[in-house]
């Protein structure tokens, strides 16, 4: 659970990089590039869904301050060299809308867009998190499926893992049967 803003943001700033760094590693053709079918949300081109993630941070928090749940204006992100800057102005405006909000409101219940109910600050601002990790997914889905590069999350590949696996195994039973 997150206590504090300044926590949340130190998390953001996490979720941040890691978008920006995929959405860096697109190629070119990916500003033209569009899901062969799909409907709604299914058929946004990546421009759209770099775009969505960026005014859905602010949608997000602008429920969480009490603002309403409330759209920004649409991005431009048509263009990929726009991409990387305007979800660093996203990042900029969410920061500069929390960091003088109270830690208090993280526990303060937030009326629902369409559905009776309320849900704690702390639950509207990981919504947005989860929210952006999903989108972002979504982009790296489509960038596999083209042969793009996808940056592995954490910076290790699942086969440099499996490649340890031995040895992880031999430190374990060591460490039990030292124990």
């Amino acid at each position: 659970m997150i206590r504090s803003i300044a926590e949340f943001l130190r998390y953001f700033d996490a979720v941040h990089r890691r978008t920006m760094r995929d959405v860096a590693a697109l190629p070119p053709e990916a500003e033209a590039w569009r899901p062969p079918r799909g409907r709604g949300e299914a058929s946004w081109d990546i421009p759209t869904l770099v775009g969505h993630i960026a005014g859905s941070r602010l949608y997000f928090v602008s429920a969480y301050r009490g603002e309403g749940w409330v759209s920004p204006p649409k991005p431009d992100t048509r263009r990929r060299e726009r991409w990387l800057p305007v979800l660093e102005e996203s990042a900029a405006q969410l920061r500069a809308a929390l960091a003088d909000t109270p830690d208090e409101w993280l526990d303060r219940r937030v009326r629902m867009i369409d559905t009776e109910g309320t849900l704690s600050g702390w639950r509207i601002l990981m919504m947005m998190l989860e929210h952006e990790v999903h989108h972002r997914s979504q982009i790296d889905a489509y960038a596999g499926l083209e042969g793009w590069p996808v940056p592995d999350i954490f910076g290790r590949s699942a086969e440099a893992i499996a490649a340890r696996q031995s040895e992880q195994r031999a430190l374990w039973r060591g460490e039990q049967e030292g124990a």
